[in-house]
């Protein structure tokens, strides 16, 4: 498993941060919560990198109890989507990614 992001809380329920990967250096990300959902199966969140949509964010609870975000980033630049994990390490909000072994279960 790699951090490849580090995020912030805000008052309005969004998440400041940035990625950095070998190939992405974004600074400016914020997971901006979704007021509207169209359904139970909507994103909680909606990912920005300044004006440009980047993906989206479902809440989730492990099998610990433990709350987490399931996000998934896309841009066509991408060589396919990234599926990864907004966690709580050590009081950090922290994007976590692991390569995945085949298809993923929610």
């Amino acid at each position: 498993m790699a951090t490849i992001g580090t995020f912030t809380a805000n008052a309005d329920n969004s998440f400041s941060g940035a990625i950095h990967t070998l190939s992405i250096n974004l600074k400016a990300v914020q997971f901006r919560p979704v007021t509207d959902k169209a359904g139970d199966k909507s994103p909680d969140f909606r990912v920005f990198a300044g004006k440009a949509e980047l993906g989206a964010a479902w809440k989730k609870t492990s099998k610990d109890k433990n709350d987490y975000l399931s996000v998934k980033l896309d841009d066509p630049s991408f060589p396919a989507a990234i599926n990864a994990a907004l966690v709580v390490i050590d009081g950090v909000h922290s994007l976590v990614w692991s390569r995945s072994n085949g298809p993923r279960e929610d």
